[in-house]
């Protein structure tokens, strides 16, 4: 008989083991183990399926830290179908009688750490049956010390959220929101609107682990504000943020421009990995990732259902 339940003690961090994996088994505790010491998740958040005495299963509900309203699913161990889909079943139950409205996941191909999302195409078959549909296909960049430092834009001189306030975030995002590429986006403008899009998204940006000076807005040498630059850092990585540039300064490489200032911000943080990601058909982006030494090290595919 199968069951679903909260985890005890005793199975946390672990939650399902592998036998004969142990980089992965070290690799997915100490990602749980990270989340419950940010208050990403909890742990009557973290979910297993039992089958006769035995885990067959977890999933574990997020947020971002301060939130108590889970909005994604993370280390999701499906085990077979049938306990994948109570499993996700269960997960929606919790999350609605919680209060959340939608449910996010994140699949990331190929299969790495820390969550070894191994049988993707299990994986997305049970998303599907379970109401999710796919908000993003995505792509996802890393650069890491060692790696050529890019150059900065001497065209650009930067100021910094402490000396502007919110207000300039806002609104220089929204001017570039008119014509973005990223499907996010404009799924957030269709509901919200430009400006409303453009609040939620900073709004999202300052609950992120960050420091005042690193979010900034880069002026031409005419100081026209042309480029947002939003790095913050993640349970497991640093990572460029948000990136954006201002109608009035696309075709100048000022992309490639807010990447190279997210990075030498955050090395000069003392982080020697950074990651980034992009929309598969933003392209724009995805060359301004590789213009900054940036490689393409996984696809991601966000997926999303509502409650």
């Amino acid at each position: 008989m199968l069951t679903i339940r909260t985890a005890r003690p005793d199975e946390l961090p672990a939650l399902t083991a592998f036998a004969d994996d142990g980089e992965r088994n070290a690799a997915t505790a100490a990602y749980l183990t990270s989340l419950l010491e940010s208050g990403c998740t909890r742990p009557e958040w973290c979910l297993v399926a039992e089958h006769d005495g035995r885990v067959a299963g977890n999933v574990v509900l997020w947020t971002i830290p301060g939130r108590n309203v889970p909005t994604d699913i993370v280390l999701l161990e499906p085990g077979g179908p049938d306990t994948g889909r109570a499993l996700l079943a269960y997960a929606a139950q919790q999350a609605r009688e919680l209060g959340a409205k939608v449910q996010g996941h994140v699949l990331d191909t190929p299969a790495q750490a820390p969550q070894f999302q191994r049988d993707p195409r299990l994986r997305e078959t049970l998303l599907a049956d379970a109401g999710f549909t796919v908000a993003r296909d995505g792509r996802r960049f890393a650069w890491t010390a060692g790696d050529p430092m890019p150059a900065q834009d001497e065209r650009l001189h930067w100021r910094s959220l402490a000396d502007l306030g919110e207000e300039p975030f806002v609104e220089l995002l929204a001017d570039t929101f008119t014509d973005t590429a990223d499907s996010i986006f404009q799924a957030e403008i269709a509901e919200h609107g430009l400006r409303g899009a453009a609040e939620r998204n900073v709004a999202d940006m300052l609950e992120m682990d960050h420091r005042p000076g690193w979010f900034e807005i880069g002026y031409d040498p005419a100081d026209t504000p042309v480029a947002l630059s939003m790095p913050a850092r993640t349970v497991t990585s640093a990572v460029i943020g948000l990136v954006a540039v201002a109608r009035a300064g696309r075709g100048r490489g000022y992309a490639t421009a807010v990447v190279a200032r997210g990075t030498h911000v955050l090395v000069e943080a003392g982080f020697g990995e950074i990651r980034g990601d992009c929309d598969a058909g933003n392209i724009g982006m995805a060359k301004a990732f590789q213009r900054a030494g940036y490689r393409n090290f996984a696809n991601r595919k966000m997926f999303t259902r509502p409650l």
